[in-house]
């Protein structure tokens, strides 16, 4: 990859409200489907992820194609910001799943549900809640000539990562690709715990981004968001940072307010 190219991306962090059907939204679900509470709108399983309540325990599926399988850096790095955040006496437990690779050159988000629907297998159950994370191996159908998605959050428990993205992204630097799996993992599990304002009524301190929604203001912030800050400049940034960014006091507070740590 041209690396005028890579430096000229517009690199986005994704997360969905839309739904094409109503099962998706949580504004009609099936009563008779039992996977209906994996089903339901963006942000409202955050309390039920951050505290004990009635989930000891995180069951996080990770689906992959052969080859596009998450580096391990990566993987221990997400587990720790889950275990920072969140109250599971159970602990977090991380299945694998390994699916034949999708058949298509892009993907459109109702794909991606597609995907979900015919490869996911673990669902809340007794005291388990289940989160399900895809690792694509093609790019979002939203990609443009100057613009790429590296993730999606699109339902309650529901996270698409574009792992060929990513590789693409980090081919000239091989050695980027965990620390940039790990901040797009980081990020987009932060809107399924509802950051930042998800829901537009859990803020406890104003710091939504008036100009990028549902994002962080602060800059520092793993849920920060600004177009013009990363155009240029975001692959030499995360190359050149010491850790890994995190969140901010203020990000922090609104997860402790929902039953967080």
């Amino acid at each position: 990859m041209n690396k005028k190219w890579i430096l000229g991306l517009l690199i986005i962090f994704g997360f969905s409200l839309f739904s094409g059907c109503k099962s998706d939204d949580g504004g009609g679900q099936n009563v008779d489907d039992p996977t209906a509470d994996n089903k339901r709108t963006l942000g409202t399983s955050s309390n039920e992820i951050l505290a004990e309540g009635d989930y000891s325990r995180l069951v996080i599926e990770l689906v992959y194609p052969p080859t596009f399988r998450p580096t391990e850096s990566a993987l221990i790095d997400f587990r720790n910001f889950i275990e920072e955040r969140v109250f599971k006496s159970g602990g977090i437990v991380f299945v694998e799943t390994v699916i034949d690779p999708p058949q298509d050159t892009s993907f459109t988000l109702e794909e991606i549900r597609a995907i979900e629907e015919e490869n996911r297998t673990e669902y809340n159950s007794g005291s388990d809640l289940a989160i399900y994370i895809f690792f694509a191996n093609e790019n979002s159908s939203n990609d443009g000539q100057n613009s790429v998605t590296l993730g999606t959050a699109y339902r309650n428990t529901s996270i698409v990562i574009y792992e060929s993205t990513l590789k693409a992204i980090t081919q000239e630097n091989p050695g980027l690709l965990p620390t940039l799996e790990a901040v797009t993992l980081n990020h987009e599990f932060g809107h399924l715990l509802g950051l930042t304002n998800i829901l537009g009524d859990d803020i406890h301190t104003e710091h939504e981004d008036p100009n990028q929604g549902k994002h962080c203001m602060v800059e520092e912030c793993l849920m920060y968001f600004d177009a013009t800050a990363v155009t240029s400049s975001m692959i030499e940034q995360l190359a050149g940072r010491s850790a890994n960014p995190e969140l901010d006091p203020l990000c922090i507070a609104d997860l402790q307010a929902k039953g967080g740590r």
